[in-house]
């Protein structure tokens, strides 16, 4: 387990926010095992969660609390995500390992020719990896102005692209918000998400 009390306070909250949004289930005891720090600490970072509005407890008999994440603490674990991949000294090689992966799990489904969804540096290092493996980057999804990037094509709607068979999501700062419009398309195109991203699926989120 992850010494997480040695960890900068935006990280466990974000580790924290992570674990909410993963198992609504949780208790306190169960999130203070899961961070790898103690009740009392946990209890303090999830009554200010509170607060923020970024988590939301609802009372579940008997004597019980299950959290859900707002829309601000979506919003807060994209942002602390991306300042996390931003500062993180491993960033490359993680980033490099978890493609690779995804690259080949691509390949192996039988989609090769995927689109990259978001402009960053994890979209830069896809474009490497990818000439490790049998798979081919026909374009990038991003609304940003520049018609193209890295020598791709850049298109600014997923129903845009054609002859794709698979996604890889390199947004790396709203990466759930891609996500779901990526899995959302009428297309059905299968995405894969580098877990360094933190993207959870097949989650509702809460309104309140």
């Amino acid at each position: 387990m992850a010494d997480q009390a040695s960890k900068p306070e935006p990280e466990v909250t974000l580790d924290l926010l992570s674990a909410v949004e993963a198992n609504d289930q949780h208790s306190q005891r169960s999130l203070a095992q899961d961070l790898g720090i103690a009740l009392g600490l946990t209890n303090a970072y999830v009554k200010r969660c509170v607060k923020r509005g970024w988590i939301k407890a609802s009372q579940a008999p008997p004597n019980r609390y299950a959290y859900y994440l707002t829309p601000k603490g979506f919003s807060e674990k994209s942002r602390l995500t991306a300042r996390y991949l931003r500062s993180s000294f491993s960033f490359y090689r993680r980033a490099r390992n978890e493609l690779d992966e995804l690259f080949e799990e691509a390949a192996k489904s039988g989609h090769r020719r995927v689109a990259l969804a978001g402009r960053s540096e994890l979209a830069e290092i896809a474009v490497l990896c990818a000439g490790q493996h049998p798979v081919e980057i026909t374009a990038v999804i991003d609304t940003g102005n520049e018609p193209s990037f890295l020598g791709l094509p850049v298109v600014s709607d997923v129903n845009s692209v054609s002859g794709v068979d698979g996604i890889i999501l390199t947004d790396t700062r709203a990466g759930q918000e891609t996500y779901e419009k990526m899995v959302a398309s009428e297309q059905r195109i299968p995405v894969y998400a580098p877990k360094m991203l933190r993207v959870q699926t097949g989650r509702a989120r809460v309104d309140s």
